[in-house]
Formats: C-alpha cells, sequence, structure tokens
C-alpha cells in the first residue's frame, strides 16, 4: 500500500519500512523457500505499483495471482496482520486492481504470440537446445533470409528457410560459409520437437505489442498477467520468453534516465531458469539488459527461493531486496544462507545469517535504496497483507475480464500472412512450372526432331520408291518395245515368208507355163513337161533366191 508516496512494504513494531518509487529501477529481489511468503510480497509490491499508477507484469506460475483482480476479504490470519500492524489507521483497505490475463496456448488469457525473426537466433538456440555451432548455422540463416527480405513469422517459415539454405549450401557458402546438412537436420528436428510442445502457437501474428501492457485504468497501473502453468513445464522456453519481453521493451522505450516513478516494472517469478544452461553469451546479454533498461524507466524484480541462484554480475544490481527463510540442513546449505546474508548491509542488532533461518512465514528482512542511492541497513520485519482476494480469481470473473478486455479483439484471432514460407512455395512452385515447361519444351524439341527424321526418311524412301518404280517402268517399257520389235520382225518375216511362198506359187506356175510352151514347141508332149518343171524350178529358184536377200 501506498504512504506518503512511497511504497509500504512492511513494518517492525512501530518502525515502518519503504520502497522508494524513485529507487525502483534500480531493481530488486524477493527470495525465500517454498512457504515462506514470496508471492505474498510480490502482491504487495504489485498493488502499490499499480495504485502509483505503474503498468506491472507478472508471471504467475501456480495460477494464484489472478486474484488480484478480485477485492480482499476478511479472513482470520489478514485480519490478525491487519490488527497487529495497526495498518486501518494508514488507510488499509481492501480493494481489486485492473488486471490483463495472458497465456501463450490461449487458454487461460488471451493469445501471447511474437514472430521467429522478432525472436532473433540467440534466444531462439536457447528455446530449441542446440549447441553452439548449430546455433551459428542459425544466425546464418537468418541472415540469408534478411538478405532476401524473407519473412521470419512462424515455425513453418523457419523451417521452409533452413531447407532452402540446404538445398541452396554451395551457392552459399562463398558468402555466408559452409552449411552443414547435419546441423540444419538437428536444428529442424529441435523445431519439429518444440512444435509438438505447442511452439506453433507461440510463434505467429498478431504479435504482442510491448505497449499494450504500458496501460492504465483510471489512474491504476494494469497488471498484466501471464499464466504460465502450462508454459513452465518447459523451463526454456518460459525464460526465453521473458526475456525476449524484456529486450523488446528495451528496444521501444525512449531513455528517460531517473523518474519519480518506474515506467514498468517486471516480476520474474523462478528467476533462476532464466540462467540455468544459458549460454555466456546469453549470460552478458542478460545482464546487459538488466544493467540499461534502468535507464529506460524499467524496474526488474527477480523472485527465486535462493539469492545464489543469481549470478554476481546481476546480483550487483539489485538495490532493493526481500529476504524470506532459507532452510539450512547441510553445510552447503549454510554456506549459502551465509553467503545471502553477506549481500545485505549489517544491523548491529542481529546477526542476519541467523535471523534468515529463523524468520517466520510472512516475516522477511529488507534492505532498500535511499533517496541518493545507498543500500538501507538491514531491517527484520513482517510483510503487509495484500488489499485483494487472497487465494486463486475466480474462473468466470477471469473469462469475463479476458473477453472484455479491448485488446482480445486485437489478439484473440491469429493471421498468416505472405511469408517466406509462402514465398519459398511460390519460387518451388515456379521452378517446377519452369521445369515442367523445360521438359515439355524438350519433350516437343524431341517429338519434332523425330518427326523431321521420319520424314526424312519417308522421303528419302519414297525417293528410293519412285526410282525404283522409274527404273521398272524402263525396264517395262523396254521390254514391252523389245517384244513390239520382236512381234514386228517376226510379222516382218512372216509376211517375208508369205510373199515368197506366193512368189515362189506363181513363179512357178509362171515358170512351169512358159517351160510348157517352150518344151511343147521344142519336144511336144515330153517337152511340155520337162519344160514347164524346169521352168518351174526355175522360177521358184529365183525368187527365193530375192526373198532371202
Amino acid at each position: 500500500m501506498l504512504k506518503d508516496g512511497k511504497i509500504l512494504i512492511g513494518k517492525s513494531g512501530d518502525k515502518e519500512l519503504f520502497l522508494n518509487p524513485a529507487m525502483a529501477n534500480r531493481h530488486g529481489m524477493i527470495a525465500g523457500a517454498t512457504g515462506t511468503g514470496k508471492t505474498v510480497s510480490l502482491k504487495v509490491l504489485a498493488e502499490s505499483f499499480s495504485d502509483l499508477g505503474v503498468p506491472v507484469f507478472l508471471a504467475d506460475i501456480k495460477g494464484d495471482l489472478g486474484s488480484l483482480a478480485q477485492t480482499g476479504c476478511d479472513e482470520p490470519h489478514v485480519t490478525e496482520r491487519i490488527q497487529s500492524m495497526n495498518l486501518a489507521q494508514d488507510g488499509f483497505a481492501y480493494s481489486k486492481y485492473p488486471v490483463s490475463f495472458w497465456d501463450v496456448y490461449g487458454e487461460k488469457g488471451m493469445p501471447l504470440r511474437t514472430t521467429i525473426s522478432e525472436m532473433g537466433p540467440l534466444l531462439l538456440a536457447r528455446v530449441l537446445g542446440i549447441n553452439e555451432l548449430q546455433t551459428d548455422i542459425l544466425s546464418v540463416v537468418f541472415k540469408i533470409a534478411d538478405d532476401k527480405q524473407m519473412l521470419l513469422i512462424d515455425t513453418k517459415d523457419l523451417k521452409a528457410m533452413l531447407n532452402y539454405a540446404d538445398e541452396n549450401s554451395r551457392e552459399f557458402a562463398a558468402q555466408y560459409g559452409n552449411i552443414a546438412p547435419a546441423s540444419i537436420a538437428a536444428i529442424t528436428r529441435a523445431i519439429v520437437s518444440l512444435e509438438s510442445q505447442g511452439a506453433d502457437q507461440f510463434f505467429g501474428e498478431p504479435a504482442l505489442n510491448m505497449m499494450d501492457m504500458l496501460q492504465t485504468d483510471n489512474g491504476k497501473g494494469v497488471i498484466s498477467l501471464l499464466d504460465c502453468r502450462r508454459l513452465i513445464l518447459n523451463p526454456d522456453m518460459y525464460s526465453t520468453f521473458l526475456l525476449w519481453m524484456l529486450s523488446e521493451l528495451y528496444e521501444m522505450l525512449p531513455e528517460v534516465g531517473d523518474c519519480d516513478k518506474p515506467k514498468m516494472v517486471f516480476f520474474f517469478d523462478e528467476a533462476h531458469m532464466l540462467f540455468d544452461h544459458a549460454s555466456k553469451d546469453l549470460l552478458m546479454r542478460i545482464e546487459q539488459t538488466v544493467k540499461l533498461i534502468r535507464s529506460k524507466g524499467v524496474g526488474i524484480f527477480f523472485v527465486t527461493q535462493n539469492p545464489g541462484d543469481i549470478p554476481d554480475g546481476i546480483m550487483s544490481q539489485l538495490g532493493n531486496k526481500i529476504q524470506h527463510a532459507l532452510h539450512a540442513y547441510s553445510p552447503n546449505e549454510l554456506r549459502q544462507v551465509k553467503a545471502a546474508a553477506d549481500t545485505y548491509r549489517p544491523n548491529p542488532d542481529f546477526n542476519t545469517a541467523e535471523v534468515i533461518q529463523n524468520l517466520a512465514t510472512g516475516e522477511a528482512i529488507i534492505s532498500t535504496l535511499d533517496q541518493d542511492g545507498v543500500p538501507g541497513m538491514v531491517e527484520r520485519c513482517f510483510i503487509l497483507p495484500p488489499q485483494s482476494f487472497n487465494g486463486a480469481a475466480d474462473d468466470m470473473l477471469r473469462d469475463s475480464l479476458i473477453k472484455g478486455s479491448l485488446l482480445y479483439s486485437r489478439y484473440a484471432n491469429a493471421f498468416d500472412r505472405d511469408s517466406a514460407y509462402e514465398f519459398l512455395q511460390r519460387m518451388g512452385l515456379e521452378r517446377e512450372a519452369q521445369a515442367q515447361k523445360e521438359a515439355r519444351d524438350l519433350e516437343e524439341a524431341k517429338a519434332q526432331e523425330a518427326a523431321r527424321k521420319q520424314a526424312e526418311r519417308e522421303a528419302a524412301a519414297a525417293q528410293k520408291q519412285a526410282e525404283r518404280e522409274a527404273i521398272a517402268a524402263q525396264r517395262q517399257a523396254e521390254r514391252e518395245a523389245a517384244a513390239i520389235q520382236r512381234e514386228a520382225e517376226r510379222e516382218a518375216k512372216r509376211k517375208k515368208t508369205e510373199i515368197g511362198r506366193v512368189a515362189k506359187t506363181v513363179t512357178g506356175t509362171v515358170g512351169r507355163q512358159i517351160g510348157n510352151s517352150i518344151g511343147a514347141s521344142v519336144g511336144g508332149s515330153f517337152g511340155k513337161t520337162l519344160g514347164g518343171n524346169i521352168g518351174a524350178q526355175l522360177g521358184r529358184s529365183i525368187l527365193g533366191t530375192l526373198f532371202k536377200m
């Protein structure tokens, strides 16, 4: 709750412990074992920032923070705490707060999405769980997509781009380096595995605009609540998504330096997951973001069980700390308690390490920055109770708040615009169409060539046939001419023979008559006969000689 413009965190007797809103961008930590009161401390801070008009982001791991949207009520332990701390005189009153419910899977809140391009190769590699070499290959694929002006929006875009890079690896080798097929296959398998966990719902559009979380409602900062009950089952996706949100906010907000109150406050529950298995490059990026985002007016509070879960480089940036009980049952745990105690400015009234082990539920040691940014002496106190309802949110109220939000119509329905997958699909169809056209052209050329050769063969055959027919006709004509000539010769010979025979007959007859006449005149009838025979023979002999010539 607020008092005199400051956030009242807890009380120790009559002593009040505050967090100065002007120092909230110096970040903070809420730590303690399970069941020691971390959630109550988180709610008290979130409510107070909302009362200041500061937007708040909360990662709801257990599903019990949605009750911020419900007005608190009297409960025995709450009433006891209010009375013991004399909060009524400070103006403590039950209240409810404006809450926007979000859920990566769209089940317990408005769908929350981002794109592959916005996530970037480094954070995406953490989600995929790939090694350093494969991360380098993924960065190359992102670079190729950027150079080719192809949008990477969802997982199918990334898989299409990986396949494209693999198919054209020889072409890209000179400019981007060797792209190993084995690495491409490993990244693709990791994407398929991630899709089976629901990442196909996480990557897409409309992507979250972080400015939609910087809202106020009737003067109160809107508390954006991300339901992580399902998301936390994939720790890498959970932590990477929160880091992406922080990076987006850093890039989006202008520099404001120090101001009276932060522009926004982030609470990261189960903060150890942000750093587990993180690469050196990623840890450097987280540390750099935590350091630099302060100048954008953003405060970050890490909520974890043990302060040792937070790397030293980041712990050194945390000026406001709330430490609940830590239990030590082993030498290693004792060392962790001592290490946690050593991060506080000592209080001569008690031994910090001993107190940490003996804090009651709802009790904590606190150290905050004063107006000059100097860490205050550690104090022991009881944390205020929350003003909102203490318990799980009503499902009907949650549903009505989700669908009644002005942002619901913007984010409820996903859409799939033209991106790398569609571009490469068209490119593939065009290549296929071109290949089919080239194949058809080749087939047509082959058919035309075959037809030409067939025509030539047929023409040659026709020519040979014509030549054969001409030769046959010529030979037939020659044979017919020869036959006609032979027939003419035979006819001439026959006629000549016939004429000779007639001539012989005539000459024989004439000769016989002449011989008869001569013989009769010489020798009577004997002379007539003899003269006739001689005359006939002589006539035939003369004509026969003539017809033989």
